[in-house]
């Protein structure tokens, strides 16, 4: 049984072993926030369903072979013609990291309702959450008419319904996203957005205007993540701040998808906001501290490791 149902687009993905422009080796691996998510609560004991498309060829074999090993229900990805999307990441220097796509008329982008639809009647059962983000309706009209459906299909089952922002400026223009991230968080009990993302799901003003906002239109919490300086969460009943665990920082893409599989995790678990928080800025710490998206996020035992003093052996 799934307890969450995530959807979007998963690539595969490249990661340099040095200046691209140069030569050399590079590590194929699997990227795409969704994925990153369901990776990331599936370490944390969680059932989730991931719904996409990748190509008929190897790059799509491993990301469906990754997502299934890692524990991710794949019933909902679907094989289409189109090849497999590809992202190049290359780390210019440490904390600075070059990401090129490579996305155009991919498999990823013929994403459309009727998966969703699919996905949802393989489950006997709805799912107790729904988790988007802003990437997918960026991706085309399917892709954007496929969260939509989700979101539609998941409210009207009784789930509720997280939103990442997660805004990315290339796919599209500022007006057309703040268009529609408005529209779809309304629509959520959750909103997870950076301090720079927040003013793309509201019609202006500060940060505790837009909060505001969201809260009287019956998102239940809105939660900022605020990068080095830890993450925040409000409610109507409470809002509560956490600093971001001390960690050496090799690699920070894929942080903000840990921390969202950290969060969705101490929602599951019932956690009051305190916990879901500390859960959040834990994993995304264990983001940070290794190279790879999602390749060091921790297992449900290993939560506690970053407690350890310097030099501890886990025997």
């Amino acid at each position: 049984m799934s307890e969450v149902v995530t959807l979007g687009e998963a690539m595969a993905c490249l990661r340099a072993d040095g200046p691209i422009n140069l030569g050399g080796g590079a590590h194929i691996s699997v990227a795409g926030a969704e994925a990153n998510v369901a990776i990331g609560l599936a370490r944390l004991g969680h059932g989730v369903s991931f719904a996409g498309a990748v190509g008929p060829d190897r790059l799509g074999d491993l990301v469906r072979r990754t997502l299934r090993a890692e524990g991710v229900a794949v019933g909902a990805l679907r094989t289409d013609p189109a090849p497999t999307g590809i992202v190049v990441f290359e780390q210019r220097m440490t904390g600075v990291t070059r990401v090129d796509y490579h996305r155009r008329a991919s498999a990823g982008g013929t994403l459309s309702a009727g998966d969703v639809e699919s996905a949802f009647a393989l489950h006997p059962s709805p799912p107790r959450v729904l988790h988007v983000t802003g990437v997918t309706p960026a991706l085309g009209p399917g892709p954007a008419q496929a969260v939509q459906a989700a979101v539609r299909l998941a409210r009207s089952a009784g789930a509720r319904v997280c939103l990442d922002v997660n805004h990315r400026a290339r796919l599209w223009s500022e007006s057309t996203a703040r268009r529609t991230l408005t529209a779809l968080a309304v629509q959520a009990d959750i909103v997870v957005a950076s301090e720079e993302e927040l003013p793309l799901t509201g019609a202006g003003g500060g940060e505790a205007e837009l909060v505001a906002g969201l809260l009287a239109a019956g998102v239940s919490e809105v939660v900022v993540k605020r990068g080095a300086a830890g993450a925040s969460v409000v409610t109507t009943r409470e809002t509560l701040h956490l600093p971001a665990r001390p960690v050496t920082a090799v690699d920070p893409i894929g942080a903000g998808d840990a921390f969202v599989a950290g969060y969705l995790s101490g929602v599951l678990d019932g956690l009051p906001a305190a916990a879901r928080l500390a859960r959040g800025v834990t994993t995304g710490a264990f983001a940070v501290a290794c190279h790879g998206d999602w390749e060091g996020l921790p297992t449900r035992s290993e939560l506690d490791m970053l407690d350890l003093p310097d030099g501890s052996a886990v025997r």
